[in-house]
């Protein structure tokens, strides 16, 4: 069947899966790749509660052992019925890469297979094996206003409750990075105005308006700066404003991306750091452009690639793993600001 855009998702859970046994859920959104995932895992109609039917690996454990995939969808359940497999894994694992391969050529009848991924090149090997036919890709990129707007809206029905147009526009500007993460900012929000008609804008400051947009700019200058002592501030305002620490890693990869193309245009133009930020760093705001330039003169294409490698494998067991969110967090973050401290 191909590739689900993603304004057809919706549309597409309202039908049956019929034959379709694998699917690949990738993108930078990591949220929105679970989520989805998890829809498509409530449809296939397989008790997850039982363990006998869901089968969770992760990319560990394809690494320890490359033949499990292969063993597990051609297993028979003890009790026999449909079983489902779900994958969490980098992407560019080789066994994971070689068994759905394999699948893709033969897809099993009695299994589903769901692999959950981060964000795939058009060139990687997975993605590739996703367009075969047999495979049901579906690419979860960042929330556009569009999609911010809905969620909002969906949220506050179900909560039977009104916004602002003043509030509306300020709690659109604090989400978008991760999907799970700007549902539950909505729903933090819906809990602390419980019993108002209407959110109004001070109230949106109020729970969200801190931790999303001050706060995290904060964390991600400290990391730029080497300020080890400036970023455990800024998490410390994060974490008592109970507001995911997941959205530093999300900003702090969008700032590692800019720099990446920042530092390209200077090195093919043989720019200035000044001259790249002026064309490239417009929406940035004044006080921060300093920041910037100076992290051009230090950081290379190559230094800059790592870290955020880095970051995106951060990002992908903060998912995983969420009881180990924070720890995953900080860990990447201080090795990040102890890096820029170093240069």
């Amino acid at each position: 069947m191909g590739d689900i855009k993603s304004h057809e998702f919706d549309a597409f859970l309202q039908r049956s899966l019929g034959d379709n046994r694998l699917f690949l859920v990738y993108g930078p959104d990591r949220g929105l790749v679970s989520e989805r995932a998890g829809q498509i895992a409530a449809r296939s109609g397989v008790d997850l509660t039982d363990p006998f039917s869901l089968i969770r690996l992760d990319g560990s454990d394809l690494q320890q052992n490359p033949g499990r995939l292969l063993d597990e969808v051609n297993t028979i359940g003890l009790f026999g019925g449909e079983k489902l497999i779900w994958v969490r894994a980098g992407g560019s694992e080789k066994p994971l890469v070689d068994a759905f391969s394999l699948l893709a050529q033969q897809p099993s009848v009695a299994s589903f297979v769901i692999v959950e991924t981060g964000d795939l090149k058009k060139s990687a090997a997975l993605r590739k094996t996703g367009e075969a036919r047999s495979v049901i890709s579906v690419a979860c990129y960042s929330d556009d206003a569009r999609a911010i707007s809905g969620l909002i809206d969906q949220e506050l029905g179900q909560a039977g409750m009104r916004i602002s147009p003043a509030a509306r526009e300020r709690l659109n500007e604090a989400l978008g990075g991760d999907r799970i993460a700007s549902r539950n900012e909505i729903r933090k929000l819906v809990l602390y105005c419980a019993g108002m008609e209407v959110i109004e804008e001070e109230h949106v400051m109020d729970i969200v308006g801190d931790a999303s947009a001050v706060s995290v700019d904060d964390a991600v200058d400290a990391v730029l700066k080497g300020d080890p002592d400036g970023l455990q501030h800024a998490i410390a305002k994060i974490v008592a404003s109970k507001t995911a620490i997941f959205l530093v890693l999300q900003a702090c990869l969008k700032q590692f991306q800019l720099l990446d193309v920042m530092r390209s245009e200077m090195d093919d133009k043989r720019q200035q750091p000044s001259q790249v930020v002026a064309s490239l760093g417009r929406h940035l705001h004044f006080r921060r452009k300093p920041l910037i330039e100076s992290a051009l003169r230090t950081w290379t294409s190559q230094a800059i690639r790592r870290e955020s490698s880095r970051l995106q494998t951060a990002i992908f067991q903060s998912r995983s793993r969420q009881s180990l969110e924070d720890s995953i967090a900080m860990h990447a973050l201080l090795a990040i600001t102890l890096q820029s401290a170093r240069k």
